[in-house]
């Protein structure tokens, strides 16, 4: 048979089959394309390290302050030092490689592994760092799962600490990762905290005097630390942030730390992630009736507290997922400021200042006579009157004033405006419900409704 006699198949002529054919051609195209552009690029990945230094020939000590020998690192095959290198290739690509490397040759120490140390470790884990240890002496419960980080309904019943072991190991098999079950203890600190000196110690411990225990033995002894206050009963993740202990502001939690914190002798020097989020109507859950008459034999352990607060799940992750952030870029030396606060700092001062420049020339109020300081204003501006004016709804040159001007100023008569509708405001001597309409005469009753159940908090 001659080749112009020659006839494709009948069923290679059906449109369908010809249309599958198309298709698989052109994905066997796409994806021969795509292995070669990946061989391409790890070609020049490696061209690249060996124009400085393989990925296991990096000195294990970068940073020049430490003066403490590292424990040298599993002996991984090229294999898998290949997967490695793909694995963190985005961090390495963000901090540069000496960042990374510093990153993954650091010792971090995460002293609690609930909703906020669980997610602290893992993130610390999957942006590099290979030796952590591991504190806590608490099992994973059937209600935790709603915010840990990685434990499962198989986790029920095991120390949370071989549970994030157990999860890690699926995650960066050589991981050095010393899971301890033991509680912390003022007296097994350095017991604990033994051996090489930890880069960076995290604290997410939700037990006050276990957590000045750790504070302090970290201060007195150098070792870089941030912690973690309460997570319970917050639900706006825009109120997270990190400042110095001294520097907290509207967190109960971090108030009574910074407190005590300073009759141990440390007035400041201590990051920590914190909300300025009020709890509102979300309260300590009530004991059981069969708990009331002997409460302390239903603790965990002695001196720990029997309630408890409702936790929402994500918040605990993001203030996990803030500390790793942190410790991540310092370690890295990745240079980040975080704000001292959100709030306006130099504009709650020149409030104050106005507040008092009307409050002497109309009232003869004098300096110490004020009922509030600058962190107030920004509780009154910020968290009662959302930043904005309750006449006009404006946020530019906020003043606050009286509500009604025959009362003493006070948190319940207070109200936030612009300073040009403070200066008429002033002028009036009736009652201020009879001269503005009803929307704002009831949104300063809600306002001030709402006040008076923030500020027990306060």
């Amino acid at each position: 048979m001659s080749f112009n006699d020659w006839k494709l198949p009948s069923i290679l002529l059906n449109p369908k089959v010809q249309l599958t054919l198309t298709a698989v051609t052109a994905s066997l195209t796409t994806a021969a394309f795509i292995l070669a552009s990946q061989n391409k690029s790890r070609k020049q990945h490696g061209s690249g390290r060996k124009a400085t230094k393989k990925f296991e020939e990096v000195p294990l000590d970068l940073r020049a302050n430490k003066k403490e020998v590292k424990v040298s690192p599993k002996a991984l095959s090229e294999k898998e030092l290949s997967l490695l290198e793909e694995q963190f290739s985005k961090n390495a690509e963000f901090f540069g490689q000496i960042g990374q490397e510093k990153l993954r040759k650091s010792f971090v120490i995460v002293v609690g592994a609930g909703g906020v140390g669980s997610w602290a470790a893992l993130m610390l884990l999957r942006s590099g760092v290979e030796r952590m240890r591991i504190i806590d002496f608490d099992q994973v419960t059937l209600s935790s799962l709603n915010r840990h980080a990685v434990a499962t309904r198989a986790d029920v019943g095991t120390p949370k600490v071989q549970a994030l072991k157990k999860h890690f190991e699926e995650i960066l098999p050589h991981a050095d990762i010393d899971a301890r079950v033991e509680l912390f203890k003022d007296e097994s600190a350095e017991a604990l905290l033994e051996g090489c000196k930890p880069d960076f110690v995290l604290d997410c411990i939700d037990n006050i005097d276990t957590k000045l225990h750790l504070l302090k033995y970290c201060h007195e002894n150098n070792i870089p630390v941030i912690s973690s206050m309460g997570a319970g009963a917050k639900a706006d993740p825009s109120k997270v942030q990190i400042s110095d202990i001294s520097e907290t502001f509207e967190d109960s939690l971090a108030r009574a730390v910074r407190k005590k914190i300073r009759k141990l002798g440390v007035e400041k020097g201590i990051p920590v992630v914190y909300s300025t989020e009020k709890p509102g109507e979300v309260k300590l859950l009530p004991l059981e009736q069969s708990q009331e008459d002997k409460p302390d034999e239903f603790a965990v352990l002695p001196d720990f507290r029997v309630r408890i607060l409702p936790v929402l799940g994500t918040l605990p992750a993001i203030f996990g997922m803030a500390m790793a952030s942190y410790v991540a870029c310092k370690l890295a030396d990745h240079e980040i400021q975080p704000l001292a606060i959100k709030h306006r700092d130099s504009v709650y001062a020149r409030i104050l200042r106005d507040l008092l420049t009307r409050e002497t020339k109309n009232y003869k109020i004098k300096i110490d006579g004020l009922p509030f300081d600058k962190r107030d204003v920004g509780y009154l501006v910020e968290e009662v009157w959302r930043g904005r004016s309750v006449i006009s709804g404006d946020m530019e040159k906020l003043a606050l004033s009286r509500w009604d001007n025959s009362k003493p100023l006070s948190f319940q008569n207070c109200v936030c405006m612009t300073k040009s509708e403070a200066k008429a405001h002033e002028k009036i001597e009736s009652n201020p419900e009879e001269h503005y309409p009803k929307e704002i005469v009831e949104s300063v009753r809600l306002r001030l409704k709402e006040e008076s159940i923030l500020g027990q908090w306060r």
